[in-house]
């Protein structure tokens, strides 16, 4: 089991090791690619995966609630912890919420689970997107136009790919291979630039880093383990959903707090102190799904 869950996770924090030290001796200006990745790539990653034949929607759409049901738990845990500890409530909310489900969550449910593992995280990284896009942008500015989130390209990529599968078309297969291709970039790219972006990390607010790191997959894990004793889940999905409680904060909690100026060296703090220690809680939960 040991054996099996190093090999799981090495080559993902083998990329992130990659990231970082090339961030450290070289410093590389990362600005364009990530944007290439939030507008070309992760949006080729989402079409493709819900095109395939493998994806049948109907069977998601519990998945899917299960999804927003967790994101909403996740933030009411943040906001009972910000009531209680005096943090702000913009500040520790967002980073509970909303985890790491893109850069980490992805790869390692092909790399745990195998490709058909793809189709139901994609699920469950467009329902955490979508609600950080809208009410997380929302709650740390109200004057937020929430109307314009189907401009979001993954957003976007969502809602075609839904429409393309649910009209019952059948992508052309090379083109189909190309947008794979495109797609299969993502995911590589996402794991590189989070190692770059802890070369950045800011430990000065550490005692929150770790408070809010640990909050966000202890009260993960345990929602989750709520989900599966209640919810009728295939054991796939079973699975996920606890990799899912288990994930870190998002990196995009840092941006979005950066962006609207809401104590970001604290989120900061929180969200690379979480990355790290999903050293920790990612074999935990592995540990927990592969055994069964």
């Amino acid at each position: 089991m040991f054996l099996r869950i190093v090999s799981i996770l090495f080559p993902l924090f083998a990329i992130i090791a990659l990231g970082w030290l090339v961030g450290r001796r070289a410093k590389p200006d990362l600005t364009i690619a990530n944007k290439l990745n939030m507008d070309v790539f992760i949006p080729a990653l989402v079409f493709a995966a819900l095109v395939s034949k493998d994806f049948r929607l109907g069977e998601f759409l519990p998945l899917a609630g299960i999804s927003v049901f967790m994101v909403v738990a996740f933030g009411a845990v943040g906001w009972v912890a910000a009531r209680l500890s005096g943090v702000a409530v913009k500040t520790l909310v967002p980073p509970t919420m909303f985890n790491n489900c893109g850069n980490l969550g992805l790869p390692l449910a092909v790399l745990a689970f195998g490709e058909q593992a793809l189709a139901p995280a994609v699920v469950m990284f467009m329902v955490s997107n979508l609600l950080h896009f809208s009410y997380g942008a929302w709650l740390l500015d109200h004057k937020t136009r929430l109307a314009t989130i189907w401009k979001v390209p993954s957003v976007l990529a969502t809602l075609a790919g839904i429409a393309v599968g649910a009209a019952g078309i059948t992508v052309w297969a090379p083109l189909l291979l190309a947008i794979r291709m495109v797609g299969d970039i993502a995911i590589p790219l996402m794991l590189f630039s989070l190692g770059v972006r802890l070369t950045d990390a800011n430990f000065h607010a550490w005692r929150i880093g770790v408070g809010g790191a640990l909050l966000r997959p202890l009260s993960g894990l345990a929602i989750a383990a709520l989900v599966v004793s209640v919810a009728d889940l295939p054991p796939l999905q079973r699975a996920l959903v606890i990799v899912f409680g288990a994930l870190p904060p998002a990196v995009l909690n840092f941006i979005f707090a950066e962006r609207y100026r809401q104590e970001p060296e604290k989120v900061a703090s929180i969200v690379m102190i979480g990355n790290l220690f999903a050293l920790i809680f990612l074999p935990i939960a592995l540990a927990l799904t592969l055994q069964h």
